[in-house]
């Protein structure tokens, strides 16, 4: 298996990402997409907003058995951690290189280098990175990654674990994936239908999830119904 320093990051600017700027309107993130008049409720929002009775009803039951003080700190330090880690993959795939040498950093620049050097030497060919996507009128977000993985178009994103997923947990990265797939096609009449989930946990183990063709145009189905489900729940943000 190459080392870190083995691996070439191929860049190819076909696409110019518009500028944008994040906002909070009553505590969701939206985005204010350079040359539109509206702000976008973006993809985690609208997929956070549309959660299943069933997944609500998981997550009180895991906060009552924590402690809503130990839920809220393990949530804190897990967005931390998966911050820093984002940090040290952006800078990487950008080729600038990064040290962070915070506890937090310490904690996350080995769980970067197992995405690097487990991950990454499939990615052929990079079109973009942490660049913002959006559908007109819908929704915006921020990708990882998306380019060419494994021969295919694709759109990449990192996450962080505390422990190791079992691939039935994770339709919700998926459905995120397929909604920036939807927009970078919309927008760039590109013709991405593969979604890569580069994920690592605290303990350094490292998994990768790909969904493709027509498992993948199921989950931005899926995707769209939380969007029509959204702009209901809340008509007066509709653009």
């Amino acid at each position: 298996m190459p080392g870190e320093d083995d691996l070439k990051m191929h860049w190819n600017r076909k696409f110019k990402y518009p500028a944008s700027q994040r906002s909070l309107i009553h505590g969701s993130r939206h985005y204010d997409i350079e040359g539109m008049s509206t702000k976008l409720p973006s993809v985690t929002t609208i997929i956070s907003a549309t959660q299943s009775e069933e997944k609500k009803a998981s997550l009180a039951a895991w906060k009552e058995r924590i402690g809503e003080q130990g839920a809220n700190r393990i949530r804190d330090v897990a967005a931390l951690r998966g911050t820093a880690m984002h940090t040290f993959l952006e800078a990487y795939v950008q080729g600038t290189g990064h040290k962070d040498l915070t506890s937090v950093g310490k904690e996350a620049e080995p769980m970067a280098k197992q995405i690097i050097n487990q991950g990454l030497i499939d990615l052929n060919e990079i079109w973009g990175s942490e660049v913002v996507l959006y559908y007109p009128e819908l929704y915006a977000g921020a990708t990882d990654v998306v380019g060419i993985y494994n021969g295919r178009e694709s759109i990449v994103d990192f996450k962080q674990t505390n422990k190791p997923k079992r691939r039935e947990w994770i339709d919700d990265y998926f459905i995120q994936l397929g909604a920036y797939a939807m927009a970078h096609n919309y927008i760039y009449q590109t013709k991405i239908q593969q979604g890569v989930i580069l994920m690592c946990s605290k303990d350094g183990f490292f998994q990768k999830f790909e969904a493709s063709d027509k498992e993948f145009v199921g989950y931005q189905h899926a995707f769209l119904r939380k969007v029509d489900q959204y702009y209901k729940l809340y008509p007066n943000q509709k653009p």
